[in-house]
């Protein structure tokens, strides 16, 4: 399988956040919640970072989650939609119009690049991990979240069954998204050091699947898969979607929840003087004594008998 595949179409991931722009302040609660995570992890590097990126800045979430965490001193904004470049830049931070797949920055101007929700509709993200490995100095950091393959998987699943049953057959009507270990081992291929991957769930409640689809629409986050059906959705699988919904996955209220999966991405640019892992062998304590166990040959059978 190649390493880029036309899965999204990004033009119309431009024009969803270029729609959205104008009303991210109000709708933009999924973002500001993860910017303030991925914020609260840089109280646990010691370091420095003058010199910081923004990528996929979305309204600016990161600039108000970051409260002079990390020692930065000038923020530089990107978006995809030059719409939502604007609106970042409202608050007189630095902000261009960038694709993520094509980063118009030199080597090494970076100590630290950020990204919150956006990494997840790149096509060529071997790719893209590559280019922020070398736009950030030697030891800079790269702290991001992307979302993850459990990502919406109530509205998937009422979607396909709606759609089987109103119209003999589905589409793509969810973005697929990425799996923690394939993330982790992109890192190692793009050659960032001492890689770190984790996940997080976050539980959204809604009074209906019509107020969800609203929200995704709102917040430029609808489907871009460029296999998706072009054709409007018909109003019987909408309805038929949402009252699956509701009969699959209602709580005691009667309120639905939306699953949002984020995957965290932490590593570093390589640097002479990192950390790194010792060989194979050279070992100069046994594991056996330092949990005070036997040390017994491979194949040793350890029940009594």
């Amino acid at each position: 399988m190649p390493d880029t595949m036309t899965i999204f179409d990004r033009r119309s991931v431009r024009r969803h956040r270029a729609r959205a722009a104008p009303q991210i302040e109000f709708h933009g609660f999924l973002f500001r919640e993860v910017a303030g995570r991925l914020a609260e992890r840089l109280e646990d590097v010691t370091r420095r970072f003058p010199c910081a990126l923004d990528l996929g800045c979305h309204g600016g979430e990161i600039a108000g989650a970051l409260a002079g965490r990390g020692g930065i001193e000038t923020l530089v904004q990107s978006d995809l939609a030059p719409e939502m470049a604007r609106a970042a830049a409202r608050k007189g931070r630095p902000s261009l119009a960038a694709d993520e797949e094509a980063l118009p920055f030199a080597p090494a101007s970076f100590d630290l690049a950020l990204s919150a929700l956006s990494l997840h509709w790149v096509n060529d993200l071997p790719g893209t991990l590559l280019q922020l490995r070398q736009i950030l100095k030697p030891d800079g950091l790269l702290l991001a979240a992307m979302l993850g393959g459990e990502t919406l998987r109530e509205l998937r699943t009422a979607l396909m069954e709606a759609e089987i049953a109103e119209e003999d057959g589905a589409s793509p009507r969810v973005s697929p998204f990425a799996d923690v270990r394939d993330v982790g081992g992109l890192l190692q291929r793009a050659g960032f050091a001492l890689p770190v991957v984790d996940k997080d769930t976050i539980p959204v409640s809604y009074p209906n699947a019509l107020a969800l689809m609203g929200d995704l629409r709102a917040m430029g986050e609808t489907n871009a898969v460029h296999t998706r059906r072009k054709t409007a959705s018909r109003r019987s699988t909408l309805l038929r979607a949402a009252a699956l919904y509701e009969e699959n996955f209602a709580d005691a209220q009667g309120r639905l929840t939306a699953t949002f999966e984020v995957i965290y991405l932490t590593a570093w640019a390589p640097a002479p003087d990192q950390p790194k892992p010792l060989r194979p062998g050279s070992a100069q304590t046994r594991l056996a004594d330092a949990l005070g166990t036997t040390e017994r040959p491979a194949g040793d059978k350890t029940g009594r008998g």
